[in-house]
């Protein structure tokens, strides 16, 4: 029989994308998606970035050894920021846990998985950070797959701006860029086996090549020359740091036909005060100076935001400070969470903790407020004229044609009905936008031309 497998994913597209290249290689190697009570081999991907996707991992890895009890065989493998910051006194806790894979070690996993099945009183763990990025093998599609038609390409890892409530410099280790040559190989492979959109993904993508093993192209530069590749109708990057956002990178938007009129920006904090005690390295004038930039340069730019409430030392008066901010930007989305104490972060030695209840009043006033700019900014977008790329089947059924589901430039899911057979995953097609939803969009098709 075949050996199966079964992953879990928490945390950012980073990990959501280590997870898929790992699965992408062992279905090349000869393994077998499963469900998890028939999984031989288990991946749980971990993050540590807030106290509650922590909390999931230990959860998680109880309900793995109580779904797989029956298989004497099965064993976990855990990844990601957790793995890194416990290492192995994590095989203490959970005998199940065979394999710990730090953020520079998923490149040994497939090896270290083949070896653990050959010898199963062996346990494995890889947590030392490397000097320099690790290219793993270009794994593209599985078992002669279609590509999916959007694309996600590491170019970097790691953070060295030591935010203060951050664990991210501690589980991700030192900045460390791909060359440029090697994620374009990458976004290459990806075009040719049909992608039509890619993001570039990293902790501080703008931070490009600004290490020392990065080569001479920097961001801006790296993205005019994706942005160039054939084939590409869409090209999007997570996550930038405001501190970082550079002249370039602005111009950028508005001479780059390919690079979406959307972007994330972290604010974390609309409060000076707050955003020195954060260590974000810029204040209030400068992030609304940046949007006021990307705004000349591309009018139709939307913005969406991370937001922590309740960090030590917020006062009602910093507070207000985020939630005018909101208001002014015109956020058309955000994820934003309650200050959670991190183990060895500047900030877990603040004093002026704040009481859980207070925390969780301000961040429901804060919700509340980006579900109202939300709607406004969703419900502005009925009549546009837009370009759908499809990316699969809708769950909203229809008795009239197919029912597709793709995103907008902005990435908002959009619902469409087509007549049967007009529909193909990874087309491109003209739609108007005729009904807001909560968090997506209706649209019908659209006769209309546009350059593409």
């Amino acid at each position: 029989m075949r050996p199966t497998f079964h992953t879990m994913t928490f945390g950012c597209q980073m990990n959501v994308n280590d997870s898929d290249w790992l699965a992408r290689t062992l279905l090349q190697r000869g393994f077998v998606q499963s469900p998890l009570e028939e999984a031989e081999l288990v991946i749980l991907n971990t993050c540590s970035v807030r106290e509650k996707p922590e909390q999931k991992v230990y959860s998680s890895l109880g309900r793995i050894a109580q779904a797989t009890r029956h298989n004497t065989k099965s064993f976990v493998v855990l990844a990601g920021c957790v793995a890194q910051q416990f290492g192995e006194r994590i095989f203490d806790s959970f005998p199940q846990v065979r394999l710990v894979l730090g953020s520079d070690g998923l490149v040994f996993a497939p090896d270290a998985i083949e070896r653990l099945r050959a010898e199963p009183g062996l346990r494995l763990c890889f947590v030392d950070f490397s000097d320099s990025y690790i290219e793993r093998p270009l794994k593209i599609t599985p078992n002669n797959q279609p590509a999916t038609p959007v694309a996600f390409v590491n170019i970097m890892q790691g953070c060295d701006n030591f935010c203060s409530y951050c664990i991210v410099p501690s589980t991700r280790g030192k900045p460390k860029s791909r060359s440029a040559e090697a994620v374009l190989t990458e976004c290459r492979a990806w075009l040719e086996a049909g992608a039509k959109e890619i993001t570039l993904l990293g902790q501080n993508v703008n931070a490009f090549g600004l290490d020392v093993t990065g080569d001479d192209a920097g961001f801006a530069e790296l993205l005019r020359r994706v942005a160039a590749l054939p084939g590409l109708a869409r090209l999007r990057f997570v996550t930038p740091h405001p501190k970082d956002v550079s002249p370039q990178l602005v111009r950028a938007f508005g001479e780059l036909e390919q690079l979406c009129p959307r972007l994330h920006l972290p604010l974390q904090a609309g409060s000076d005060r707050v955003l020195e005690r954060m260590r974000r390295k810029y204040n209030r004038a400068h992030y609304l100076e940046l949007i006021r930039q990307l705004r000349a340069a591309r009018p139709d730019m939307a913005f969406s935001t991370d937001i922590i409430v309740g960090f030590p030392g917020e006062d009602e008066e910093d507070f207000q400070d985020t939630l005018n901010i909101m208001e002014e930007v015109r956020f058309m989305s955000s994820f934003s969470f309650c200050y959670s104490d991190r183990p060895g972060t500047a900030a877990e030695r603040l004093p002026d903790k704040l009481d859980a209840k207070l925390k969780l009043e301000r961040l429901a006033r804060l919700q509340a407020l980006q579900e109202r700019l939300s709607a406004v900014w969703l419900q502005k977008r009925i009549g546009d004229h837009s370009l759908l790329l499809l990316e699969g089947a809708s769950r909203k059924a229809s008795s009239s044609g197919e029912a597709w589901q793709g995103r907008d430039p902005y990435g908002v899911p959009v619902n469409i009905t087509l007549p049967a057979g007009n529909g193909k995953l990874g087309a491109l097609i003209p739609v108007c936008i005729t009904e807001a939803k909560k968090h997506s969009l209706l649209a019908g098709s659209a006769q209309w031309d546009i350059k593409h």
